[in-house]
């Protein structure tokens, strides 16, 4: 890798200049990375709209939020759940009607390590439901809106993607035969990317003026990994959570930030921290693994995203 183009500490919240007159849509944010990014670009003057699950949440996320930084913090929240393609439409569908613009929608919610097979509303296996086809709908049903500001699009992605199978799975989406609370996280994760890459393929074929960015958190102090998943993998994470190479939801959402508002930033990169593993250390551009491109792939899953999604991308 070439050296960060931030400089030795990477990129960090200083380089932020005033937001005021910014609108954020970030998916997942009343608790984590979602969490600390929106108190960041609230800092900074920025209004988040945060789409998460959970109304109590929710209420609660804002409550902290502006009793840390004052009454006048533009914050709100809309009730989306990923997990259920008819709320998607539901929540874009408010916000294309109350929201008068979108400068970056963050697509930051994720489940983690579900120690058995589940499925959505949708019949779809949870992991790809939740982290690959809600976002997929979505960006597809705001990507006018987007565009109308000449915005972002930040898929916040996760280094899993090059454990696992390392390929979409195509003849078994909900992995009905070889499910594993792994390696089927780390499917939807590089299906994530492969949709983002493949978005800005198709945006330069249209010449449209969206900017698609691919992030990832490191290993984050987070509560991905929940009760739900096998005991083993929380004993690990409860283990490794103590220990130096796991760092602050804070610092873990530093790269979606920087996605969401940093200039002259390389689209067909990847960034998040740059040390060891790319667990940690200071926030730049990361080694990728080529597979993450495989063309042939990322036009297939596309297709097999507007057959699942029941809608077609018109760019």
């Amino acid at each position: 890798m070439s050296k960060n183009q931030f400089g030795k500490q990477g990129w960090t919240p200083e380089r932020l200049g005033i937001l005021s007159g910014k609108t954020y849509l970030i998916t997942g944010a009343n608790a984590g990375t979602g969490f600390e990014a929106s108190k960041i670009l609230l800092k900074k003057g920025a209004e988040v709209v945060m789409l998460n699950r959970n109304e109590t949440k929710s209420a609660k996320a804002i409550s902290d939020l502006k009793a840390e930084l004052g009454a006048n913090a533009k914050v709100s929240s809309i009730k989306m759940d990923l997990a259920n393609l008819a709320s998607v439409r539901n929540a874009a569908e408010e916000i294309n009607k109350n929201v008068p613009k979108i400068d970056a929608l963050i697509c930051n919610a994720a489940v983690a390590q579900i120690a058995k097979q589940e499925f959505t509303s949708d019949g779809f296996e949870s992991n790809l439901g939740i982290n690959h086809y809600g976002h997929f709908l979505l960006v597809n049903l705001l990507f006018d809106k987007v565009e109308q500001t000449g915005g972002r699009i930040v898929v916040v992605a996760s280094e899993g993607y090059k454990m696992g199978l390392k390929t979409i799975q195509f003849e078994d989406m909900n992995f009905d035969k070889n499910y594993h609370p792994n390696n089927t996280y780390c499917h939807s994760k590089l299906a994530q990317m492969m949709f983002a890459y493949e978005l800005q393929d198709r945006i330069k074929a249209a010449n449209k003026t969206v900017k698609v960015f691919v992030c990832h958190p490191g290993a984050s102090k987070t509560s991905l990994i929940k009760k739900d998943a096998p005991f083993a993998t929380r004993f690990m994470w409860s283990i490794m959570s103590s220990l130096p190479i796991v760092q602050s939801a804070e610092k873990g959402a530093y790269p979606e930030v920087m996605c969401a508002t940093e200039d002259h930033l390389n689209q067909e990169a990847y960034f998040g921290p740059t040390g060891k593993m790319q667990w940690t250390g200071p926030v730049g551009e990361c080694k990728m693994e080529s597979f993450v491109k495989n063309k042939a792939m990322m036009e297939k899953l596309w297709t097999v995203s507007e057959e699942q999604t029941g809608e077609p991308f018109q760019l």
